[in-house]
């Protein structure tokens, strides 16, 4: 997690890294802290949001070309001025800002300690910082060659910046594990997590790879390198897609507003070029490149976390009912450690938002091993998931900033349907008139969706009214089994009330012993698939006493009857269900979240890419 930001060249370095700060504290938000150099090494750190280290700063000396700065996620050491970064070696001439794990930084912490290094911290960045100092002064090597060193000796997952005060105009970074790129300015440097810290300063960036660094010194070419072998590696300049206007809030009052309103813009750009209804075709290509695979695949195993393996399950129910692939849906957190069985015809999906989702990476990488096909599902063009899968499709849902997800999730089933239909029709479990017919509803998806936003005022009403409750329960069946899921987990990030989602046929099974006066029993009940069976989940609540909220299909009227309250989504297929009934779910969790005085961008303990297992 963490976000890290950097810079060398001829501008004052302090409101750039302030302002790129402010633009990753999406990745944390325990602490944050500078480090500048102005003659001497100026370190300013503090508990908190940046808004905090802003204040610290007020009147102090903040001047200086070069800087490293950093917004914590606390892993290691609670969140406290002492571990909020950057740290300082221990004799004051190194800053280190890292975002990551060091696994064996106990062992090297006690080696330290025997050398006379002492530490003011409980952190393992502390740890590394003083043993690229202990390798500098007694190997007598310059600041690089002393990371290179260091680094070798280090097990865990780290994306770094470093500087020493005897060499003010360069940084040296490196990664492993957690994602770090290079802005190239005009004898200037950017260096953050990802690029929106310097998209209004240039386009041109340079992503590292695991076991690569790199050093920035004003004058000279970054300079590539393996931290193995020391081997020189040629960079690949990307030039960036992104604009400055999609990571500001556009008049909104939160980023997740902005993000749930874009959806119907996300969708379409998603499919765009893709789904080609008045063709009768869909072109995915990493789909087309791989398409032997999967349909002769023994089955698919979607790998994901959060939301994520949410929109998954999702796609579980559309594999297995459009292609009649039998498919598995795991935790990436756990499916590596199970030590599952995986075979060469095997076809592993793996979903993230941000491309790198550490969990998700580690299951990728193991799977490779064994010979399964990957591919991948992610948002973020030249991410460390996108480059480790055989094949994958972008959603190009733009990005998103808000902690808790809302378009991904939509962008994230819209590639994972249009990927079922069309291994439906190479296989022939689905006709041609469905498959046409699925094509044309998939492209109305957009146009729904904005009509359902234009009705937000009900989902205001209801939050108003149930913002105080202590529980909710969520159920849904069939395919809107995970959107209960979903939606439990949106109200439990955002408004840190406890939530659960269950198949409405499971309540009986336990979970109707919760259900008295006071519970909101949210019941997604579009009228297809199992609808018939949903009214008599419903009138099992309201035999309870239980009070409920129905997402319902325009003109229903049996649930309708019974419920509390409604919320009307347009008619459409039960594939397409999710993607609908998703949304008034998301709004209902923003709302309460707003009623509550919630922190809706920033729900505490929680990051937006989590890049430590």
């Amino acid at each position: 997690m963490c976000g890290i930001v950097g810079y060398v060249g001829a501008r004052e370095a302090y409101p750039i890294l302030i302002k790129g700060l402010k633009r990753l504290e999406y990745r944390g938000y325990d602490s944050s802290g500078v480090a500048l150099f102005n003659g001497g090494l100026h370190v300013y750190k503090k508990q908190g949001k940046v808004a905090e280290l802003e204040a610290v700063t007020e009147g102090q000396n903040v001047n200086g070309k070069l800087g490293i700065a950093h917004t914590r996620w606390a892993t290691h050491g609670v969140p406290s001025d002492n571990n909020s970064h950057p740290h300082q070696s221990m004799n004051g001439t190194i800053a280190l800002v890292h975002n990551g794990i060091i696994e064996n930084y106990a062992s090297l912490k006690e080696v330290l300690i025997e050398r006379g290094y002492t530490f003011k911290s409980e952190t393992d960045t502390e740890v590394l910082v003083n043993l690229i100092e202990s390798v500098q002064v007694a190997e007598k090597v310059e600041l690089e060659v002393a990371v290179r060193i260091a680094l070798n000796q280090v097990v865990g997952a780290y994306a770094l910046a470093v500087f020493a005060s005897d060499n003010p105009n360069k940084i040296v970074v490196a990664k492993m594990g957690s994602p770090l790129v290079i802005g190239l300015g005009d004898n200037e440097f950017f260096i953050a997590s990802d690029a929106t810290p310097f998209l209004e300063y240039t386009k041109k960036a340079i992503y590292l790879e695991d076991g690569e660094m790199a050093v920035t010194e004003l004058g000279k070419e970054v300079t590539l390198t393996r931290i193995e072998s020391d081997e020189l590696v040629d960079p690949f300049i990307h030039q960036l897609q992104l604009d400055l206007a999609s990571i500001e809030k556009g008049g909104y009052d939160h980023f997740m507003l902005k993000e749930i309103f874009e959806q119907p813009k996300s969708i379409e750009d998603t499919y765009r070029g893709r789904l080609l209804p008045d063709q009768g075709i869909i072109k995915l290509g990493g789909l087309e490149e791989y398409k032997d695979k999967f349909l002769n695949a023994n089955r698919i195993i979607v790998v994901a976390c959060g939301t994520s393996w949410h929109a998954g399950l999702v796609g579980e129910y559309l594999f297995e009912d459009l292609a009649r692939i039998p498919v598995e849906v795991e935790y990436a957190s756990e499916f590596r450690y199970r030590n599952p069985v995986i075979n060469e015809d095997d076809v592993i999906i793996a979903i993230s938002q941000s491309g790198e989702t550490a969990d998700t990476l580690a299951a990728i990488k193991m799977a490779k091993e064994k010979g399964a096909t990957i591919f991948g599902v992610c948002n973020v063009v030249g991410s460390s998931i996108a480059r480790e899968t055989h094949a994958g499709a972008y959603t190009h849902a733009g990005p998103e900033i808000g902690v808790a997800s809302t378009k991904a999730f939509t962008a994230q089933v819209t590639v994972l349907a249009m990927m079922a239909v069309q291994l439906g029709k190479l296989k022939g479990t689905i006709s041609g008139s469905k498959f046409r017919s699925l094509l044309v509803e998939l492209e109305s998806i957009p146009k729904k969706i904005s009509t359902m936003l234009d009705t937000e005022a009900q989902s205001k009403y209801i939050s108003e009214v149930y913002k105080d409750s202590p529980n909710f329960l969520y159920l849904g069946r069939g395919y809107n089994f995970p959107v209960a899921l979903e939606g439990a987990l949106k109200l439990k990030e955002i408004s840190y009330i406890h939530a659960e989602g269950y198949p409405a046929a499971e309540m009986k099974h336990g979970p109707i012993a919760l259900i008295d006066e006071n519970m909101p029993v949210v019941v997604i009940a579009p009228n297809n698939g199992q609808y018939e069976k949903i009214v008599s989940n419903v009138q099992e609540v309201k035999a309870r006493n239980g009070k409920i909220v129905a997402i319902v299909t325009e003109g229903d009227t049996e649930i309708s009857k019974v419920a509390d309250f409604t919320i009307e989504i347009p008619p459409t297929t039960e594939e397409f269900s999710a993607l609908l009934t998703t949304i008034p779910l998301q709004l209902l969790s923003y709302h309460i979240a707003v009623m509550r005085d919630c922190n809706v961008d920033q729900p505490r303990n929680l990051a937006k890419s989590v890049t430590v297992e």
